[in-house]
């Protein structure tokens, strides 16, 4: 499996500074999380944030051990596999000199005294000899558009399998801000709790820090539940093997600094574009095939006939009037070889406007993934909150609603910054 590059394994040429790593902590027991976290305050979560904002380079796993794995077990690659050397053997049938025909008679004659007469005789038939040429160079044409479709079949199952990585990124990602932002309500709960016993607060700020817990609980177990069925898919992709992926930092996205240049390359990298050439071509073979089956057959071969007192043996030769069998062959050859020609001119046009899309897309997100940064970086508000929520200038809702634009903040980022991965998939798709 290849690298997200291309033209000297890089794809892109202005590296995207923004990628996602956060360290995994296991959180098993409530009593673990009160242990390890009873001092948590919200410069850890900055901590955190300046970790996700700085990646160190260290992956918990690589897509692509993930996706080497995969293709030695999917079984609906095996299938495909084994479907194309049929394929492949179906292309070679028919292309060689029909079977001989052999032929007795055996006739008694009336009346009897005329005695009895045999016939022998074995003849081959085959076409004008040039089309054994062409039938062969069609089904080696053939062979390789089956080796193309199952190559495609193949990067597209890739495809499906690093889509599925890609979102558990994110999702790992965002499990880690999840599991930080649920520590922090236990450790606001668990304060609330004690200063309503104290008489500090009424009963409505209690429940309101009880309900900031609760969401932010549901949220971390909504996240999980959705990393499980990816997981699933995964090892559904995998044969039914289960797959461990923890990985939480995005490769680095970079962009070419001219989009026509790398397409000229990718060009010839682009298995479609490759079939539609291929097809122009099996049916400019078809046309000259067409006009060969027009010309004559032939047939020859031996024969003998024997009769009482009488023997004759010789060979037999024979050829086929082209009159009728073979017609409009040729111009339907021809017909089908222009279609060709426009699909093959259509899917050039179509590729190149949708990469062109992807690419220009992939341009704004970048933009707009610095801006989100240089956002992130710039606030500094949060030892000022804590102290205004500890100091009582701010109530506990608007606390929580300052923290939580911050926190809609990040998960913009992450989310920008996974559909950015998911186009640079969609543009490294014959890298696979």
């Amino acid at each position: 499996m290849s690298n997200e590059t291309l033209n000297t394994r890089n794809y892109f040429d202005e590296p995207l500074s923004l990628s996602v790593f956060v360290v995994k902590k296991e959180l098993t027991t409530k009593s673990q999380r009160h242990q390890g976290f009873t001092k948590f305050t919200y410069q850890n979560i900055v901590k955190v944030i300046f970790i996700l904002l700085f990646p160190l380079g260290i992956s918990a796993q690589n897509i692509e051990s993930v996706l080497s794995e995969i293709e030695s077990n999917n079984t609906t690659l095996r299938a495909y596999r084994n479907l194309n050397e049929a394929q492949k053997l179906e292309n070679k049938t028919g292309i060689y000199l029909e079977n001989p025909e052999v032929g007795f008679n055996y006739l008694w004659g009336d009346p009897s005294s005329m005695g009895e007469r045999k016939d022998f005789s074995v003849t081959q038939s085959f076409d004008f000899p040039t089309a054994y040429g062409i039938k062969k160079k069609i089904a080696n044409a053939q062979n390789e558009q089956s080796d193309l479709e199952f190559e495609l079949q193949r990067k597209s199952i890739l495809y499906k399998a690093k889509t599925i990585c890609n979102e558990l990124i994110y999702l790992n990602a965002l499990n880690d801000i999840l599991s930080e932002r649920t520590i922090h309500a236990e450790d606001i709960a668990k304060a609330y709790n004690k200063k309503f016993e104290l008489g500090e607060i009424n009963i409505l700020d209690k429940n309101k820090a009880q309900f900031n817990l609760l969401n932010a609980q549901k949220e971390l177990e909504a996240n999980e539940t959705e990393s499980e069925v990816l997981l699933a898919g995964l090892a559904a992709l995998n044969g039914g093997n289960p797959v461990t992926f923890e990985q939480n930092i995005f490769a680095a996205v970079n962009l070419p600094l001219d989009f026509s240049t790398w397409y000229s390359d990718y060009e010839s990298k682009n298995i479609v574009l490759q079939q539609a050439v291929n097809d122009v071509g099996i049916s400019e073979k078809q046309i000259k095939l067409s006009k060969a089956m027009s010309l004559p057959k032939f047939s020859g071969g031996y024969m003998s006939e024997s009769v009482v007192g009488e023997s004759f043996k010789g060979v037999s030769i024979g050829m086929s009037i082209p009159l009728w069998e073979n017609k409009n062959t040729v111009k339907l050859a021809t017909a089908q070889q222009q279609v060709a020609l426009e699909l093959a001119n259509d899917t050039k046009i179509q590729t190149y406007n949708q990469l062109k899309g992807q690419y220009e897309k992939a341009l704004s997100l970048q933009k707009t993934l610095a801006s989100y940064r240089e956002a992130l970086q710039s606030v500094n508000s949060s030892d000022l909150l804590k102290k205004a929520l500890d100091g009582g200038e701010l109530s506990l809702i608007e606390y929580m609603l300052e923290l939580t634009m911050y926190y809609e903040t990040f998960d913009k980022f992450l989310s920008i910054e996974n559909e950015l991965n998911q186009l640079a998939a969609g543009l490294y798709f014959f890298e696979l």
